[in-house]
C-alpha cells in the first residue's frame, strides 16, 4: 500500500512537472491550470494501472506450488472505468505442493486454501475433498474425520461440474 501510494505522488510530480515544462517552453501560453491537470491525470492513472495490475503482481509473487483457483472481478459505478473492464479485486490460490490424503481413504484430500483481497491481509483455511464422490467442505471448528474417513460435524457440498478447486486438489486439472 506504501508502494502505490509513493508511486501516485511521484507520478503526480512528474506528470505536474513536464507540464510546468511545456508550459515554460510554450512562453506561458498554456494556462497554469494544465499543470494542475497533469498532475491530476498522473495521479489517477497510475492509480487505475495499480489496481488492475494487483492481481498480476500477487499471483506472480505466489511460491512454487500454489496454484490459482478462483478469482474474482468486480464493476463498481465508483470505478467507472471498471465497467467497461472489470477489475480482479479479490482471488484464492491453493497449496497443491501439501495436499494431503487421508492415509485410511485415498480419495480424501485435504488442503490449504489463502484468500487474497485487495487492500486486506491474506487469511487461509483448509477445505477437504472426497475426489470419488466430487464433494468438499470446508473445515472450520467442530468438523473431525474419523479414522475410516467419514466427515462429523458438518454435511458435504457437491462440487460444481467444472469446480477447479476439486480438480486442482484431485489432481484432474
Amino acid at each position: 500500500m506504501a508502494f502505490e501510494l509513493v508511486a501516485a505522488i511521484i507520478a503526480a510530480f512528474a506528470c505536474g512537472g513536464m507540464m510546468h515544462l511545456v508550459r515554460r517552453l510554450s512562453g506561458r501560453a498554456l494556462p497554469a491550470w494544465t499543470v494542475s491537470a497533469a498532475a491530476a491525470l498522473g495521479l489517477i492513472g497510475t492509480t487505475v494501472y495499480l489496481e488492475y495490475n494487483w492481481f498480476d503482481r500477487v499471483s506472480a509473487e505466489l511460491p512454487e506450488g500454489m496454484t490459482v483457483v478462483w478469482q474474482s472481478q468486480e464493476v463498481s459505478a465508483l470505478r467507472p472505468w471498471t465497467m467497461a473492464a472489470p477489475m480482479t479485486t479479490r482471488f484464492i490460490a491453493m497449496n497443491t505442493r501439501d495436499i494431503a490424503a487421508h492415509p485410511n481413504n485415498a480419495n480424501l484430500r485435504m488442503a490449504q486454501l489463502f484468500n487474497f483481497v485487495r487492500w486486506q491481509p491474506m487469511d487461509n483455511t483448509l477445505m477437504v475433498f472426497d475426489c470419488a464422490a466430487g464433494r468438499q467442505v470446508l473445515v472450520t471448528e467442530g468438523i473431525s474425520i474419523t479414522e475410516d474417513g467419514q466427515l462429523q460435524g458438518t454435511d458435504w457440498v457437491t462440487a460444481a461440474e467444472n469446480d477447479q478447486f476439486q480438480a486442482t486438489a484431485c489432481g484432474t486439472a
